[in-house]
Formats: C-alpha cells, sequence, structure tokens
C-alpha cells in the first residue's frame, strides 16, 4: 500500500478572523508544527497545499511537494482536487494545518488500520463523533476530485458508512483542532 499524505494548508481562516496558520505555539507557527508532522510520518508520499500567501512565508524540507491552491476562497474542495490530483498514492491521508499537538505516535494506528483495511475509510472517533484526519482509499479518488465549495470528505465519508473502519485514539486531547480564539488560548500558549 502506498499512501499519499495530504497536508490541506490553503484555508482562510474565517471563523478565527486572523490566518491561524501563523499563530505560535510552542516557539513554531501551526503550519510549521503541521510541515514537521507531515515530514515526518512513514508514508509513501508527502504533499502539502497552500495559498499563494502562505507559500511564501515557509521553507519546506526536502521530501515534501508543494502544491498551490490558487482559488482557497472557493472552499477546500479545492485543495482536495489539487492534492488528490497530484497524488501518485493508493490512499490519500489529509491532514489539517489545525491540529498543533498531533504527534506521529498518534497517526500510527491510523496508518496500521488502513494497511490493515485497505478498502476503508480510516478516521478516529472521539466521544463517538468522527474527526480528522482521514485516510481514504484510491476508489474514492472520483468523489474526492468531484467536490465542490467548501465541502471536505466528510461528505463522502458520512455517504459511505458500510466503508468506515473507525479508531479509538489513545490521547484524543491531541486531536483538537483550532478554530476560533477560544480554540487557541484553551491550547495553554502560554504555558
Amino acid at each position: 500500500m502506498k499512501t499519499s499524505a495530504i497536508l490541506l494548508a490553503a484555508g482562510l481562516s474565517r471563523r478565527m478572523g486572523c490566518d491561524k496558520l501563523l499563530l505560535e505555539y510552542r516557539d513554531k507557527t501551526l503550519l510549521q508544527c503541521s510541515i514537521e508532522l507531515l515530514s515526518s510520518l512513514p508514508v509513501f508520499e508527502r504533499i502539502i497545499v497552500i495559498s499563494d500567501t502562505g507559500s511564501k512565508t515557509i521553507t519546506l524540507p526536502s521530501g515534501i511537494k508543494l502544491l498551490i491552491n490558487h482559488t482557497p476562497e472557493n472552499g477546500i474542495s479545492g485543495s482536495i482536487g489539487t492534492g488528490v490530483e497530484a497524488a501518485t498514492g493508493t490512499h490519500y491521508f489529509f491532514l489539517t494545518a489545525d491540529q498543533p499537538l498531533l504527534t506521529v505516535a498518534d497517526l500510527i494506528p491510523l496508518l496500521e488500520a488502513s494497511d490493515a483495511n485497505p478498502d476503508k475509510i480510516v478516521f478516529p472517533v472521539i466521544d463517538s463523533k468522527p474527526c480528522s484526519p482521514t485516510i481514504f482509499p484510491g476508489r474514492f479518488r472520483t468523489e474526492l476530485l468531484n467536490l465542490s465549495g467548501d465541502t471536505g470528505g466528510r461528505a463522502i465519508r458520512d455517504a459511505n458508512t458500510v466503508a468506515w473502519h473507525a479508531v479509538v485514539p489513545e490521547r484524543p486531547d491531541n486531536f483538537i483542532d483550532i478554530d476560533s480564539a477560544e480554540d487557541y488560548q484553551a491550547l495553554g500558549v502560554n504555558d
């Protein structure tokens, strides 16, 4: 199995009111935290999809393919499509750039579950609710490419419940995402 890890980092941070990927956590931006995680994953290929503006603020380690979403205002579907179109793996592992607490150890169980269940959509479940990140098998390529607007892979996941393989994380608190100023403050950024 060849997994393409795709870091979606072209969002407009509408709910946050500022570019949340440039917010700092433990002397790094949220974007830097996500890039370091992506770089460390034991996967076939690593891709980051970012906006034109965002691409000017980063330096990438070798081994990460940089893709530009020129129309981030059209929603997450554009970033998903850009990543999937360029990916050469058999599976698509979608990561978001606003989960700074995630570690490789948190994500290995998802990768192992995908290896053991190659036809399933693999994702973590916390408090009985599916969350990110998610791994889609290649058989969902067309559906992922046909997404439009601000619709992410959740729509495909929810329409295919028979294809689910849920993983309960050992450290669920690491899977929080930062969508608001309150979420950011809850990180304990001054700790």
